[in-house]
């Protein structure tokens, strides 16, 4: 049985929801309404949990949480009481977890939990029974904000599904050190005794970094995930494909093998390989699932062993035309070694527009790849859209930015800098009635609307 997002030829667009204003209320179903009428019918988005103050969607405080800054306010739903004792029911396993990590960081100022007091970090019953009962005011907005996601989500949803729009969702694959699942179930964590990281993840050197990329999230304890049978990992996909209809694993090659640095070390070239238990992960996703509704990331450096991971578990990899023009002719992401179970793209959350990258190149490598494409000189992002639309790949999907034709200055992120990035809004009445039209005619044409 083929995924129900990959069962045809399909297009779709990459929108950040923190670049819509009432994200999930007005401004979602405006957008929806819109990628319905341009014939579009997968609407990728990153991440949704709570982030920290940086506003990363890869850095966030809770892998079951909801970002309530995404919230309509204008549409915030009554409370009730069946139907939120239901939900209090069904969400037991973290929210009150989460909550009381929120308050309790609110009380120490935002400092990471493991310089709180010894029994607030060590979970002590009774430090916690007296912050539940002193905060009780707190932890209840909270969960009332969290019940107020749960329920425009669904109605998001249900109006996507009404207009034939799929959403795909994203999946970090390490959480924030100061979390609430770090804080709540240590033990799944490679920690020091006071809860500072031991070990953190990050890759190694390359040839775009000499000194690799550490990004100091704590590493799994796989040996004890192993125990009892990878119940986090179960828990944090499962409840993210309640809300989405495929689900991409960001730095999905970790879970072949995982580059291991030790805390404190200064950069990532002290870090090792260590081989993950990732095949026995999926397996079980499998058992509960049937056919598994993940999308890999695969980019960067692939190994051998992680493309034999993806391949025997049947999922679609990402291929960028961004990065298609350099090496030789067969660069994986270059149209023509594209394959049918990819997921093809102008270019990502982390790369620059289309026109921003085609103008940062230099004078030589432009004329290469207005030869490879043969288009004529400033036929950029229309060029490279036709290529992700025409591709053999299955779902084509375009950031928003490339659909308005923007710049560099509506760039979301850019990896290794922490200023700046996660801003962009999409302009209000950008997305128009004749662009819709124009990229219905294209997605027509391409066997895609």
């Amino acid at each position: 049985m083929r995924l129900p997002v990959l069962d045809r030829r399909r297009a779709g667009v990459l929108l950040h929801l923190g670049s819509l204003d009432a994200a999930l209320g007005r401004g979602g179903r405006a957008f929806i309404d819109w990628l319905a009428a341009a014939g579009f019918s997968v609407w990728q988005i990153l991440p949704a949990g709570p982030a920290g103050p940086d506003g990363s969607p890869y850095w966030v405080r809770s892998d079951f949480a909801g970002n309530c800054a995404f919230l309509d306010p204008a549409e915030m739903p009554a409370a009730q009481p069946a139907e939120y004792a239901a939900f209090l029911d069904e969400t037991g396993h973290w929210l009150d977890d989460y909550a009381l990590f929120e308050v309790l960081s609110a009380a120490h100022a935002g400092a990471p939990w493991w310089t709180w007091p010894a029994d607030q970090r060590g979970r002590s019953p009774a430090a916690l029974a007296q912050a539940t009962r002193e905060r009780a005011a707190e932890l209840q907005r909270i969960r009332h904000e969290q019940f107020a996601f749960f329920i425009q989500w669904r109605r998001l949803r249900a109006h996507a599904r009404s207009r034939g729009v799929r959403i795909l969702g994203d999946l970090p694959f390490y959480i924030a050190p100061h979390s609430a699942e770090v804080w709540a179930h240590p033990e799944q964590f490679q920690l020091q005794a006071d809860g500072r990281p031991a070990a953190v993840a990050g890759v190694p050197p390359d040839y775009f970094s000499q000194t690799g990329q550490l990004w100091g999230n704590p590493l799994y304890d796989w040996r004890e995930m192993r125990r009892d049978h990878f119940a986090y990992w179960r828990a944090r996909v499962l409840e993210q494909l309640e809300r989405v209809d495929l689900l991409r694993i960001d730095h999905f090659r970790a879970l072949a093998a995982h580059w291991a640095v030790p805390a404190g070390a200064p950069d990532a070239r002290g870090g090792e390989w260590h081989l993950t238990p990732g095949q026995d992960l999926l397996r079980l996703l499998m058992d509960e699932l049937g056919d598994l509704p993940i999308l890999a990331e695969d980019l960067g450096v692939i190994t051998d062993d992680v493309v034999a991971l993806r391949k025997g578990f049947g999922l679609p990899g990402m291929r960028v035309l961004q990065f298609a023009f350099s090496g030789e002719g067969d660069n994986p992401h270059l149209p023509h070694m594209h394959e049918h179970d990819s997921v093809v793209y102008t270019g990502t959350h982390d790369n620059d527009t289309t026109l921003g990258w085609y103008r940062s190149l230099d004078e030589a490598t432009r004329r290469g790849v207005d030869s490879m494409l043969r288009v004529a000189p400033g036929s950029m992002p229309d060029a490279l859209i036709h290529e992700a639309l025409g591709s053999v790949g299955q779902l084509a999907i375009l950031p928003a930015q490339d659909l308005l034709a923007l710049g560099s200055e509506a760039r979301l992120n850019t990896p290794g800098t922490v200023h700046g990035n996660w801003t962009w809004r999409l302009p209000a009445g950008a997305l128009t009635p004749e662009l819709a039209r124009h990229f219905a005619q294209l997605n027509g044409m391409y066997g895609r609307a």
